[in-house]
């Protein structure tokens, strides 16, 4: 019994290892991405120690059995796992980690988004690509949180206002530092119109690989005096190696006024006057009778009572455009190596009649490797910009201002020339008999070398330059208005080169396994000089003649030549313990020409670190947080855009009675230094659901202290100001963005991108803490910079039509007096939220994205709304509202009694500040691309069409003409006969082979 009971244990026994080594079984297979097969990719059977790693071609071979799961990770790409079945080859395939992977680039070097302890926000080639628009900056608006991106109006080459985590600095400079690969650009706006223009327009985004925004002081350090108002790094495309590869893209769109406003017809337009001639006359006794007939007469040329006329001055001002866009390219190379070759033109006719733009670019990229040690190459471009221009929003011939013309003149008189007797200048004669052009050249070139001296350490060697060449030629004919001679020329030159040296040090290397340090070390040296001069000349023998060459009389000159230039020293380490601790830390030192002569150097540092808690053993196998950072920075950066000689006692040649002299026109300052801005930040990554669901949340505090003021000195002195580094100026907010892969599977595939930041600023102290008024902005301790400083509109008397206004004096009262009412602060020109979301959606050979950006909290001051919005207090047209005036004793309105010529409700006040507040649909782009196997028959690598929107929609309760739009002649957050923004839709075709 025994001895069959042992038998039957030994053949259980036996039973159970043949079951086990039955079940056991050797899986094989091959990891890859999308660039071919994956060494060094970790195997593991899940809930288990046991596992193995791929090899050089990607091979892995593990033992395992039915039922298990394998998980496959490796770092920078989503972990996968794979249910062992009764296969024995398990091929995978890793997708990227755009949180993990994608790199981005910090400055004299590059980090992975995974490992980075600082603030920088990424836009890629394809967030620009193919949006109808000029201008390639205006094309990351609502890509990145805490970045502004604003064009001024609608005119082509308008300038451009970004602004990275909000205003830092008051009358320095307050737009980014740009560096084009590694060049920093010129960024100074040259135009003499009095409007200013884009320097960036000779951008072309076929050109550009990625945009690189350093929002916080601690990645903006390496840039040291230059980088407080955050830096915008532009890198370009470069060749990969693989056979020549041919891109062309051809487009064609039309575009319109994103908005137009309601103004009087002619109808209107005579009964709202007719009334208020009669109602000045009995409130005042003017105008005499008959003084509005007489008007009315000379402006429609003795018509207006036939109702012959009825002009829409607006539809002439603003017309249909369009935009033209050729691009092409060639890349590729061999192991040696690579190029880049493109190709770009651009024809743009604005919606702003006499508008135009015209852009040719060209780039070259080649690097080649020498030795395995040993590579150099070259980055070099060229483009001109032609531009016909209008004047600036504050001049009478501008073509917006034709809005305040009656409708009831005529445009053309019985000869089709422009009508004379209007309102205003008929802008027609302006734009007949005189024009403006404007034409920039640009050149930049970059030349490097890498040479690695032994493994790790590489010696970089930069030299950049950048020549932006600028001419201007006008003309004014003896028939366009204002004109008081026989015609007027102007032209100008101005030719400003930098040149750039950088050589660094970079030495990256693993201390053990569980150590990567990197250091970078160098210096950089930069010098700019500019060259400007113009000429004025009139009196000419005909208008066909329009070169100063032909002027009888030349009135004018001038002539100039600066320089600057900068010195500096720099230093940054970055290191990582386990992949998960992580720190940095940089210094640059700068010494610059434009710096008083005790203050020439300043140091620069800041220290940042990062913790990557996913990495910990309590997250590393959670099935819901993939990853998950913590990280925090301190730093100090400057503000270096304070004028080439504003620490100088400056002395200027002058005439005293037809003899030459010498006068002193600026106190110096030795002690002159940069505004000085420092910045803590916080911020939080994650990644949850495999990477399905991303983001990051910041906080942030900016401190700019030693603000340029020019300081009152008394007369005695000989000088009325001195420029000082006084006053102090806080932003903080916080900062969150969003990605999301709503569906992905073989056929659809949904994702979400959106970002939001909210900016508070407040101005800490000024100079004796007196309040610094400029119009209707205000400087004042304790508020926004650049407050809206105004009387407060209270409506409308309802007894006799008065427009009232709070007196603000204590007493809760109201005045019909303006003078008598205290102007109070009441609104901030900036925005205190923005906000982008973008969705793209692709569904087999279907593409769709679109992006919607919002701004709130900002107010906006319509300078022009005084004439505009009158209740017919002269002759201007009026906006449609305006017919809701007062006309009889109870009436309940917000437009006072129309009296002509008497002010009733023009003062600048409240009346004429509005919110901004906005959501735009930005761009919208839907796209088909032909199936493989018809490429395949066809010969081409990709063949694409796509219908591409800007601007198309904008929802805004501000009844202006664009809640983007701001004035090109001054006037902060204000508006003043400002042009839209164009609205474009254009159809356009990818090719590739």
């Amino acid at each position: 019994m025994k001895t069959k009971l042992k038998w039957g244990i030994t053949l259980l026994f036996l039973f159970n290892v043949l079951w086990s080594f039955s079940q056991t079984k050797e899986v094989t297979g091959v990891v890859s991405d999308d660039t071919g097969p994956l060494p060094g990719v970790t195997v593991i059977i899940k809930g288990t120690t046991l596992g193995t790693e791929t090899d050089f071609d990607g091979r892995y071979r593990i033992k395992t059995k039915v039922g298990d799961v394998l998980v496959f990770s490796f770092v920078g790409l989503k972990t996968s796992e794979q249910t062992v079945g009764v296969q024995n080859t398990i091929n995978v395939k890793l997708e990227s980690d755009n949180l993990l992977t994608e790199v981005v680039v910090i400055g004299f070097g590059t980090q992975t988004k995974r490992k980075l302890t600082d603030n920088v926000a990424k836009i890629n080639s394809g967030d620009i690509a193919n949006v109808p628009n000029p201008s390639v900056i205006n094309n990351i608006a609502g890509k990145a949180a805490g970045v502004q991106v604003s064009q001024s109006n609608g005119k082509v080459e308008a300038g451009l206002n970004v602004r990275v985590r909000g205003q830092a600095s008051i009358s320095a400079g307050t737009q980014p530092l740009y560096v084009l690969d590694g060049i920093p650009l010129i960024n100074a706006d040259e135009s003499n119109n009095g409007s200013p223009t884009n320097p960036l327009l000779t951008l072309s985004p076929n050109e550009i690989e990625s945009i690189d925004i350093l929002k916080d002081a601690s990645s903006a350090a390496i840039y040291g005096s230059r980088g407080a108002n955050g830096v915008v790094i532009i890198t370009t495309k470069k060749g990969k190696e693989g056979k020549a590869k041919f891109s062309l893209n051809i487009s064609n769109g039309i575009s319109s006024a994103a908005n137009k406003r309601d103004w009087l017809n002619a109808e209107e337009y005579v009964e709202l006057f007719l009334e208020a001639g009669e109602n000045g006359l009995n409130f005042g006794g003017w105008p005499a009778a008959g003084f509005v007939e007489a008007r009315l007469d000379r402006y429609s040329d003795g018509t207006w009572r036939d109702g012959t006329y009825d002009t829409d001055w607006q539809d002439i001002a603003l017309r249909d455009g369009y935009t033209r866009d050729v691009d092409f390219s060639v890349s590729g190379g061999n192991a040696k190596t690579t190029y880049f070759f493109s190709g770009a033109y651009n024809d743009t006719k604005g919606i702003v009649r006499g508008n135009n733009l015209e852009r040719i670019s060209s780039r070259l990229n080649i690097q080649h490797k020498l030795t395995d040690k040993f590579t150099a190459g070259m980055n070099m471009n060229f483009s001109r910009v032609d531009i016909d221009r209008i004047a600036n929003d504050n001049a009478f011939v501008t073509p917006l201002q034709a809005i305040a013309q009656a409708p009831i003149s005529p445009a053309y008189d019985a000869n089709g020339d422009p009508f004379t007797n209007t309102v205003y200048a008929n802008f027609l004669l302006q734009d007949k008999h005189a024009f403006y052009n404007t034409i920039i050249r640009r050149v930049t070139g970059r030349a490097f070398a890498n040479y690695e001296l032994i493994h790790g350490l590489t010696f970089n060697t930069d030299f950049g330059y950048d020549l932006y060449t600028q001419t201007e030629d006008s003309f004014t004919g003896r028939l366009a208005p204002f004109q008081s001679t026989n015609g007027e020329a102007f032209a100008s030159n101005v030719n400003t080169e930098s040149y750039n040296f950088s050589n660094y040090l970079s030495y990256d290397v693993g201390l053990h396994e569980d150590h990567d340090l990197n250091i970078v070390v160098g210096t950089e040296f930069n010098k700019s000089k500019r060259r400007f001069t113009s000429v004025t000349g009139t009196q000419f023998p005909t208008d066909d003649f329009q070169t100063i060459n032909s002027a009888a009389e030349i009135t004018a000159g001038q002539g100039s030549f600066t320089e600057f230039s900068f010195l500096s020293y720099f230093a940054r380490a970055t290191y990582s313990y386990k992949n998960k601790y992580l720190f940095k830390a940089s210094v640059r030192r700068d010494g610059s020409s434009r710096f008083g002569r005790n203050n020439q150097f300043g140091t620069f540092s800041a220290f940042s670190g990062g913790w990557i808690v996913s990495e910990e053993d309590f997250l590393r196998d959670s099935d819901v947080i993939s990853f998950l950072k913590l990280r925090a920075s301190y730093g100090e950066v400057g503000n270096a855009e304070i004028g080439n000689f504003a620490a100088l006692g400056l002395f200027q040649g002058v005439s005293y009675n037809q003899r030459p002299g010498i006068a002193p026109t600026q106190p110096g300052n030795s002690q002159l230094s940069w505004e000085s801005s420092s910045q803590t930040d916080f911020g939080l990554e994650f990644g949850v659901l495999n990477g399905r669901i991303s983001g990051e949340f910041a906080y942030y505090n900016k401190d700019t202290d030693g603000l340029l003021f020019a300081s009152p000195l008394p007369g005695s002195s000989g000088a009325t100001s001195i420029n000082r580094n006084i006053g102090r100026l806080r932003s903080k907010g916080i900062e969150f963005s969003l990605q999301t892969e709503n569906i992905t599977n073989e056929n659809f595939k949904w994702t979400t991108n959106f970002n939001i930041g909210q900016n508070d600023n407040e101005v800490v102290s000024l100079p004796g803490g007196n309040d610094v008024i400029n119009g209707r902005n205000i400087l004042r301790e304790g508020e926004v910079a650049n407050a809206f400083y105004l009387i407060e509109y209270a409506g409308v008397d309802p007894a006799n039509g008065d427009a009232l206004y709070n007196l603000n004096d204590g007493s809760g009262g109201t005045t019909n007096d303006p003078n008598s009412a205290e102007r109070v602060v009441v609104g901030n020109p900036f925005p205190e939220w923005i906000a982008g979301l973008t969705n793209t959606i692709k569904y087999k050979g279907f593409d769709f994205n679109f992006t919607l950006q919002g701004e709130f909290g900002a107010s906006i001051y319509n300078g022009g709304g005084r004439f505009q919005s009158a209740n017919a207090d002269w002759f201007d047209n009026q906006t449609k509202d305006q017919l809701r005036r007062w006309q009889k004793p109870g009436d309940i309105t917000d437009v006072p009694q129309a009296r002509l010529g008497w002010g009733n409700g023009t003062a600048h006040s409240t009346r004429y500040l509005q919110e901004g507040d906005f959501i735009r649909l930005r761009n919208i782009t839907l796209g088909y691309t032909l199936p493989k196997e018809i490429l395949d028959k066809v010969k081409f690598g990709n063949v694409r069409v796509y219908i591409s929107g800007f601007n198309l929609l904008t929802f805004t309760d501000y009844d202006g003409y664009d809640p983007e739009s701001r004035s090109d002649a001054g006037g902060i957050g204000q508006v003043f006969y400002s042009a839209p923004a164009a609205k474009t839709v254009s159809i356009g075709l990818n090719l590739t082979f």
